[in-house]
This record gives structure tokens, sequence and C-alpha cells, in this order.
């Protein structure tokens, strides 16, 4: 069966992904540029996480959507096990939102450029100056009243576990008084950990939490982080 499912990938689910990675970065970044960026910039993504999945051989499932509201904006904080957590919440978490995103997929063809004319925010570490203006490029989306989704471990996991979290998105829902909502997103890391080429089949399960409030000033950050730390990792299984 794995034979079959390979032979399968290499003659029709790796070249529709080009494919469907091509249209939905032409299609987002055309449509931002004629003004329709909040439309464009989201609705084409879904489509495409979708049918990645779907081609995939993929199932994912949501529970927790009666915790948000679709016209409230939020900071979303995910656990990152697997590329597939892109796919998935793209495809199913069914509210409008921007990445915080690793520079590098700027990079990547049609869909780097898509995603940096829809407004998505290319995370540059590279000199104290290129974090100070990432963080206006946020700034800016959230002063929009958009979501943004973060992976505030910063990298996938080696080993599907999780590692400690970075500030940087805390920061922001502080500074604009948003409530921080976390995702655990779990099995994506057995459909394709950071060390395969090539996913196999299987069942992401995404669960959306409560929000969480954030302290007015910030004095308890760290308090915020580690909850929703351990709000994640509770519905990971062990």
């Amino acid at each position: 069966m794995k034979i079959l499912y390979r032979i399968y990938q290499y003659i029709f689910m790796v070249p529709m992904i080009v494919v469907l990675t091509i249209l939905a970065g032409l299609s987002t970044g055309i449509g931002s540029m004629l003004g329709g960026g909040k439309w464009w910039g989201y609705y084409p993504a879904v489509m495409w996480g979708r049918l990645i999945c779907w081609i995939s051989f993929v199932k994912v499932t949501v529970t927790g959507r009666e915790n948000i509201d679709s016209k409230t904006p939020y900071v979303f904080v995910a656990n990152h096990q697997s590329a597939y957590d892109i796919f998935s919440v793209y495809g199913y978490l069914g509210h409008s939102f921007r990445w915080m995103m690793k520079k590098s997929l700027e990079k990547i063809p049609f869909l780097g450029w898509g995603c940096k004319r829809a407004g998505h925010i290319f995370v540059d570490n590279s000199s104290p100056a290129a974090v100070r203006q990432t963080m206006a490029t946020a700034r800016q989306q959230l002063q929009k009243d958009m979501s943004i989704v973060v992976f505030p471990e910063g990298s996938r996991s080696w080993d599907g576990k999780m590692t400690p979290f970075k500030k940087g998105a805390y920061l922001l829902a502080v500074q604009f008084n948003l409530p921080i909502v976390p995702i655990t997103i779990d099995g994506a890391f057995d459909v394709m950990p950071r060390f395969k080429k090539l996913p196999m089949w299987g069942h992401i399960k995404i669960t959306i939490h409560k929000p969480i409030e954030v302290p007015e000033g910030g004095f308890r950050i760290k308090t915020v982080m580690e909850e929703s730390y351990t709000t994640i990792s509770s519905s990971l299984k062990e």
C-alpha cells in the first residue's frame, strides 16, 4: 500500500501541489494588488490548504470553533509539528488571519510573492533594525483588526515535542490588547516530520482553545506564555 501511495505522490500529488501553489500565489497576489486584499489574501489559501490535505489523503478535524468569534481579531498561537500545520490551519481554522512566517518562505516562487502582497508578515531576525521592521509590519495588520497566527516555537519540532515559546506574539497581543487563542495541532508530525520530504496519509486534529485575556501593561506576560503553552500541550497525545 505504501509503495502505491509513493507512486501516486510522484505521478499526481507532487505535480498537483506545485500547480495549486502557483495558482494560489498568483491569485492572492493579483487580487491583493487590485484592492481586494482582505478577501484574496485569505480565501484562495483556504482552498489551497484544503486541496493539498485532500490529495495527500490527510483528514483534518477541528474542535473548539465555538470558542472564537469570526468578527473578533485574535493572536493565535500554535505548536509547530510539520509543514502540514500550515495547510491544515489555512484550510480549516475558519477565521481570517495573516501569518507571521519565516523570512526564508518569501523566496518560494509565486507563493512568497503572493503572501507579501497579501500582507503576511515575514519574520526577519537578521538584525535589530530588521526585527523592528517585522514588528512594525505586524502592528500595521493588527491596526486593521486583522488576526495573526504565530508559531511561537519559531521552527518545526524535530521529534514532535514542543519547545519553549518566544515572546514576540505575546508582546503584540499586550500592545493591542488582543486575546491570545492557543491552538493545538496534533498528528501533523506523523504525517510529515521535519526530516521527511514526502508525507504519509493520516489524521490531523486541531483544537481551538478558549481565548486568554492578556494583562494590561504586560506585567504577567510570562504567566500568559506559560498558560498558553500548558493549554496547547494538554491536547497533545503522549
